[in-house]
């Protein structure tokens, strides 16, 4: 049986690879656009949110070939979103991966037009049936995805975390109000990975589907902690992105609020429920151990 690990980099592979095939099948219409837009995408990365896509499918008894729409889907909002958060006019940021943000390699408005082009590209990805031939989802499954995404991505996930942390600079917040801007800003996105695999797999029950809800939710928040942890701890080279970006920013932040050590232990104490929430999974939940593992270990 092939280890969890080496799956996990196999998956890595084959999301980089149908990355490299989905823009490559592009026409080159607009060419300084289409470089930007590979840039931004083959950096490298964790690749996190395609392999909890393909671990839940996997784990249901569903196919690779059904789950790639979905993980190539995630993964152009996620780049589409980091583009987007290191804009001057957001977090100003010039270092992502361990190389120049995009804005920085080009120039901003091609950036923004960059992300414009990914979020477009998400959905897409999720309606054509013609790059990914072996799927084989109904019409209503990939509406449904569609549906998940946006909700995630949106005025009530994604975004909206962004906006609380830009009105959050400076500011004091509960640990209540943190947790709900992260619960938005990072969570609505891992939790939509999980369900669009979950959609993937086409074997999916009312419980299941709230169990992995319960489980993003506990591992996204673990893995925002453990990115506060990081940012004071680390160090750029490691980060691919500027250490103490967050301190000097001002910004609300776990360690901040509730101390370096709790902050650690609570990082500890999500990964434990989340790995509990997955025991009545039984084996099939075994992938998702390992990448819940993962995001509490990781060093950047």
């Amino acid at each position: 049986m092939m280890s969890q690990q080496k799956q996990l980099v196999e998956l890595q592979q084959r999301t980089n690879q149908l990355l490299d095939n989905l823009i490559s099948s592009h026409p080159n219409t607009a060419p300084y656009l289409k470089k930007a837009i590979n840039y931004s995408l083959t950096q490298g990365g964790k690749r996190l949110r395609p392999l909890l896509t393909y671990a839940t499918c996997l784990g249901l008894g569903g196919n690779l070939e059904s789950a790639d729409p979905a993980a190539i889907a995630i993964e152009c909002i996620h780049t589409y979103s980091l583009i987007h958060d290191d804009l001057p006019a957001m977090d100003d940021d010039s270092l992502r991966r361990g190389q120049p943000t995009c804005h920085i390699a080009f120039d901003e408005a091609t950036a923004i037009l960059a992300g414009d082009a990914l979020q477009a590209l998400a959905f897409e990805t999720l309606a054509t049936h013609d790059w990914f031939p072996g799927c084989t989802l109904s019409s209503s499954a990939r509406l449904k995805q569609v549906q998940v995404l946006a909700q995630a991505a949106g005025m009530n996930g994604m975004v909206a975390g962004q906006s609380i942390d830009l009105c959050s600079v400076g500011k004091q917040l509960s640990l209540e109000q943190l947790e709900k801007m992260h619960h938005c800003k990072t969570g609505a996105l891992i939790k939509a990975s999980i369900h669009l695999g979950a959609l993937a797999s086409n074997q999916v029950d009312e419980t299941t589907w709230q169990q992995l809800g319960q489980f993003a939710d506990a591992v996204g928040l673990a893995f925002q902690i453990q990115d506060d942890i990081l940012d004071i701890e680390s160090d750029t080279e490691t980060l691919g992105k500027t250490q103490g970006a967050d301190i000097a920013n001002d910004k609300p932040t776990y360690p901040a609020i509730m101390g370096l050590s709790q902050a650690k232990q609570k990082a500890q104490q999500l990964t434990d429920e989340a790995l509990a929430i997955l025991k009545p999974l039984g084996q099939a939940a075994a992938p998702l151990r390992q990448l819940a593992l993962l995001i509490i270990q990781r060093n950047h």
